[in-house]
């Protein structure tokens, strides 16, 4: 969502779902509301001198190219170290000249202590330790504020409309030098801010090397280096958080070496004195717990506004690479810079022109794969269950085989049975003729055949 700051005329951006909201113009400061409706805005007039160039930029009267000069980026998440210094020992100074009227009179016992008695003698009792701790969390303290303000100035210049429509709806070598003089023309206090950096640094890569995927590469980078630019601003932070309750211990263990010291039972019978040691041991132990107590207290104070910014920190972080992912590297073309006669650009698109085609091919070859596997699978399901009917109709065929086998020697066998009961009749029809023949006698005569010779 577009609109203009009806003060500066400064054109402003921002999210749909922010519509209604009253933010602060970067420019003036001035408080506006978010409209509920994306208004069309007037590119804006400028008197910089402009002639028609394949890289759509500026150009000095002459002809040539005019050379932008660039502003010197400061750290964006890192506040100044002397100044975070000065001002937590300042802040740890003045707290304790606030509570230092509040001790207690020498010899008052803590039970009637006041309040402010209390707090003073926390701080007291233990000076220099609870001076640490106390520099320690101003300290702290200061730092997280100061990159409070950092913070909000980055979510502020995230409300610039860096990439007007206006200007073109796709970025491409004719049009790139339009945009990073826009980016130019841009208020000082927000040209450090890590969104406006990172989009002329990714458009200056894209004047130069007219190539999507490079332009994404260096954005990928310069995210990471932004991130560990966060976390590390925040090493000093949990050095703070870690050292505040380990000095309260410190304490602790000195208020204990004293009060132990303090006791003395070189006079047994003398009852008053072992009684005061014992107050005395008890007061030094109590105190020694002071410390330990103000240290945590601290650390548990000092860790929530810590996280809290973390996250925050890490959410602006994210907005940022949203946004160059969805609307930034959409509208760059590199295209042009091709069929413009851009060797370099050429080469690049014919390397990922073969990329592109090795990749398809490796894509098609690997389906290939896959289906001669699936071929081969099928063919081998299929040769098993063939050669499983086959075993199942063999043994089938050798079971009615064999059936056929034996009901025919069975029927051989019983005809044979039933010839020779036939045979075993017959001999027994012979042997009863030959017993009623009994003795008798039959001759058998040979008569002689005549031959074709013979005298008879």
């Amino acid at each position: 969502m577009r609109f203009n700051c009806p003060n500066c005329q400064m054109h402003l951006m921002a999210e749909p779902d922010m519509a209604g909201e009253v933010v602060s113009c970067p420019g003036c400061n001035t408080k506006l509301q978010v409209p509920a409706e994306a208004a069309d805005i007037a590119p804006p007039e400028t008197n910089l001198p402009r002639i028609a160039s394949p890289g759509g930029g500026r150009r000095h009267p002459s002809g040539q190219p005019q050379e932008r000069k660039a502003w010197k980026e400061e750290d964006p998440t890192n506040p100044s170290g002397r100044l975070s210094f000065g001002i937590g020992i300042g802040l740890t100074i003045l707290w304790f000249a606030i509570v230092y009227p509040f001790q207690a009179p020498q010899g008052t016992s803590m039970a009637n202590f006041s309040a402010m008695q209390l707090l003073a003698n926390l701080f007291y009792k233990h000076f220099i330790v609870s001076f640490a701790n106390t520099l320690f969390f101003f300290w702290a303290m200061t730092i997280c504020y100061l990159k409070l303000k950092k913070l909000k100035h980055q979510k502020a210049a995230m409300l610039l409309d860096v990439l007007p429509m206006q200007l073109g709806k796709e970025i491409s070598a004719q049009n790139i030098g339009v945009f990073i003089d826009h980016i130019y023309r841009l208020p000082f206090n927000l040209r450090d801010s890590l969104m406006v950096n990172r989009i002329r640094k990714a458009l200056e890569f894209f004047e130069v090397r007219q190539n999507v995927g490079h332009v994404s590469a260096m954005m990928v980078s310069q995210s990471a280096i932004d991130g560990s630019r966060i976390m590390g601003s925040y090493i000093l932070l949990r050095a703070f958080l870690w050292a505040i309750p380990l000095l309260g211990f410190i304490g602790t263990v000195v208020g204990l070496s004293h009060a132990i010291s303090g006791m003395s039972f070189g006079k047994v019978e003398d009852v008053g004195a072992i009684m005061g040691s014992i107050n005395n041991v008890t007061s030094g132990l109590g105190t020694a717990f002071d410390a330990t107590l103000l240290g945590l207290v601290f650390a548990v104070v000092l860790n929530f506004p810590l996280n809290s910014l973390m996250k925050h920190e890490d959410e602006a972080l994210n907005d940022i690479d949203a946004f160059c992912n969805e609307v930034l590297l959409p509208r760059l073309n590199d295209g042009a810079g091709a069929g413009g006669g851009d060797m370099g650009a050429i080469g690049d698109s014919v390397v990922q022109a073969i990329t592109g085609a090795q990749q398809q091919f490796l894509g098609n070859l690997n389906d290939l794969s896959g289906r001669l596997l699936a071929y081969t699978d099928n063919l081998d399901r299929r040769i098993e269950i063939h050669q499983q009917t086959a075993i199942t109709h063999f043994v089938t065929n050798m079971q009615a085989m064999r059936t056929a086998v034996e009901q025919t020697l069975n029927e051989s066998i019983k005809l044979t049975n039933q010839y020779l009961g036939a045979l075993g009749s017959g001999i027994e029809g012979i042997n009863s003729v030959l017993a009623k023949l009994g003795e008798k006698q039959v001759v058998i005569q040979q008569v002689k055949k005549k031959g074709w010779f013979s005298k008879e």
